[in-house]
């Protein structure tokens, strides 16, 4: 156990990791924690892609990848930037020219597998270009694409094979002369994800990029993910999110935001608490709770709301939170700070709780620390 400690001790923390531009923002060297995700729709089709990376940045994605696989997708890219307000990132699978071509048309960023981009020879060209334009590459490897060697050397797929991965490709990049990366290490396995971010924080100061791979639909992968990165990021480890979902990219970044958050490594924006429901309730808790999820994305406001469903222990179970309601038969409580500002009837507490979010946005109350 106290080895263990010392291990991780050792870890090179985010705040001393390499610092990378990936266009005008930065990661590593201590900046705060980048949100990402990746399109779903093809990117030669710029319409479609803008208005989904729109959507994506209006809900916190703060960079953005998308798949180049042939040279409309290439072309595309120079489109799709006049339109976005967060860095691109291309993401690159076997064909060297791509990378080449996304870069030509204005990728901030490459995501590259060196081991097959075709060679050294293939390899180096794509460098030059990315020495010449100062253009980062991430260098990815997933447990799911190790190296038959690798797994031999291992006896199965493990973390220690999976950063031997790693920090091979970084070593052909640094051999052809750059160490713009970032590196990213993945695994659908969520504790030997960790473990090889644990390994690999130890040997290189390059910027991580985290995230579980593959986690799976909403609600299995979200927890994967809540987990893993959890547990990643708590040890100061990775300076780049992205919570792989299969489902609307808009909610990776949504679960982004919220493993952020909870680890206090994210300010703003409103924190909704709600009960778990009994047998004393007496309103539709579920749904409010959702509603006033959905309501609060709308306030730039670094608050705790409360959605309770006991006008009985409401508000001292809300008296944490700056603003909650509690429901009760027919009608309902506003409570401030855990004293009771006022009844209402039970189908005008999302009304009033909206009023009251309004009248916090224009100053019209203030928070009071508890």
């Amino acid at each position: 156990m106290e080895d263990c400690k010392k291990g991780i001790l050792m870890n090179m923390h985010r705040d001393t990791t390499k610092a990378v531009r990936i266009g005008d923002r930065m990661i590593g060297g201590g900046h705060p924690i980048l949100i990402q995700s990746m399109t779903n729709t093809p990117t030669e089709d710029v319409a479609a892609t803008v208005a989904q990376i729109q959507r994506l940045e209006a809900a916190g994605c703060e960079i953005i990848r998308c798949t180049v696989p042939n040279e409309d997708a290439a072309k595309a890219i120079a489109g799709i930037k006049k339109e976005i307000h967060i860095p691109l990132v291309a993401d690159i699978h076997f064909d060297y020219r791509m990378a080449i071509a996304a870069m030509e048309y204005g990728a901030d960023k490459i995501r590259i597998n060196p081991g097959n981009i075709g060679g050294e020879e293939k390899l180096r060209a794509v460098v030059d270009v990315a020495k010449e334009r100062n253009i980062p590459i991430r260098v990815g490897v997933n447990s799911g694409s190790l190296e038959k060697e690798l797994v031999e050397k291992y006896h199965g797929v493990t973390a220690e094979g999976i950063v031997e991965s790693a920090l091979d490709k970084v070593g052909m990049i640094e051999a052809a002369g750059y160490d713009n990366l970032v590196i990213s290490i993945k695994s659908s396995d969520v504790m030997m994800c960790v473990e090889a971010h644990e390994l690999i924080a130890r040997k290189t100061n390059y910027p991580l990029h985290v995230g579980i791979t593959e986690a799976g639909t909403l609600t299995r992968g979200n927890i994967k993910s809540a987990v893993g990165l959890g547990i990643i990021l708590h040890q100061g480890i990775g300076d780049t999110i992205r919570v792989s979902l299969t489902g609307d990219p808009v909610e990776e970044v949504k679960s982004a935001k919220m493993i952020l958050r909870t680890l206090g490594l994210r300010k703003g924006g409103i924190e909704v608490v709600s009960c778990p429901t009994c047998g004393r309730t007496k309103i539709d808790l579920i749904g409010l709770a959702n509603q006033v999820e959905t309501m609060v994305e709308e306030f730039p406001l670094d608050i705790k709301v409360a959605v309770m469903g006991c006008a009985v222990n409401g508000p001292g179970e809300a008296k944490e939170a700056d603003i909650g309601i509690a429901g009760g038969d027919g009608e309902g409580l506003l409570i401030r700070h855990g004293e009771i500002v006022k009844k209402v009837p039970e189908d005008r507490l999302l009304e009033t709780l909206r009023y009251e979010l309004e009248h916090w946005n224009h100053g019209l109350l203030e928070r009071q620390d508890n």
